[in-house]
């Protein structure tokens, strides 16, 4: 999987959590600008695991890594392609 696949992936996962279209997020913005809250964040992680079949909590992604979109989708992409 690409890495640009992740990333629309992840926005649109993100969009929908949060009522926004995907249009409107950039891939570059802070997960708290976006107005992702805690919740939101677990709805993403719970995505993660099922769409990327990756155990977050083994897979090394770090928190600084979830805090952007860029940073999540090239740690999701590392995961994938270790």
């Amino acid at each position: 999987m690409k890495i640009n696949e992740i990333k629309e992936k992840l926005i649109e996962q993100i969009a929908l959590t949060i009522g926004e279209e995907p249009a409107n997020i950039d891939s570059d913005m802070m997960m708290h600008e976006l107005g992702m809250d805690s919740l939101g964040l677990v709805e993403l992680f719970v995505f993660i695991e099922k769409e990327f079949k990756i155990q977050l909590m083994e897979s090394g992604i770090s928190q600084e890594d979830i805090m952007q979109i860029d940073s999540l989708a090239n740690s999701i992409y590392r995961v994938l392609n270790k």
